[in-house]
């Protein structure tokens, strides 16, 4: 049975995709609507990547900073969603079974989704500390402890990866099941959250 994500393909692109958006606009052409949704989910962590930085600028007024505070929730929105959207794609690849008890009893607490967002953060992080170790302005100290972080991000994201195979493997032979877990965002709902139902009508 082929495997309904092929993770070796997901993280080469993740990395591919880092690289090219440095460069230029994010953006991705993808046809295949779970492949599509993935890299939907790793453009919102590249955006939300910059966002943050922008953030902890210290020149930054507090005008900026509430942009950027806005920018980051909306952004962070999109990303759960695809996240969301990942596990909806994944679960109609396996029918709905995959997610009955009575087919697959233990049930994976972490969702496809999750790991697809964690390997992607790992993907940035990996590009972003890969960076510091050839920064010729650093001294020589940061670059070898860079490069020591380095490996073990490299390590992570390589279990990481390794744990999503198996996972995917287990679903596809009914051996687990998972459940979409609905983030429920309440802050950005304004019938949620009382600073904007508050607000409405004045």
């Amino acid at each position: 049975m082929e495997p309904l994500i092929d993770v070796l393909w997901l993280v080469n692109q993740q990395d591919k995709l880092v690289v090219e958006w440095h460069a230029g606009p994010v953006g991705h052409d993808e046809g295949d609507p779970l492949r599509a949704v993935m890299l939907d989910n790793h453009a919102r962590n590249f955006e939300l990547w910059h966002e943050e930085d922008k953030a902890r600028d210290p020149q930054a007024t507090d005008a900026v900073i509430a942009t950027v505070k806005r920018a980051i929730d909306k952004i962070n929105q999109a990303r759960n969603d695809a996240m969301e959207r990942i596990d909806e794609q994944v679960l109609a690849g396996l029918g709905d079974p995959a997610a009955d008890p009575d087919v697959a009893p233990t049930q994976h607490s972490e969702t496809v989704g999750s790991i697809v967002d964690r390997l992607s953060i790992l993907s940035l992080k990996v590009f972003h500390m890969r960076e510091e170790t050839e920064r010729e302005d650093a001294p020589e100290e940061h670059r070898r402890s860079c490069l020591a972080k380095l490996a073990v991000l490299r390590e992570q994201r390589n279990d990481l990866a390794r744990a999503l195979n198996g996972l995917i493997a287990d679903l596809q032979a009914g051996l687990k099941r998972f459940k979409v877990y609905r983030q429920m965002k309440m802050y950005n709902d304004p019938s949620l959250n009382p600073v904007l139902y508050g607000k409405t009508g004045e």
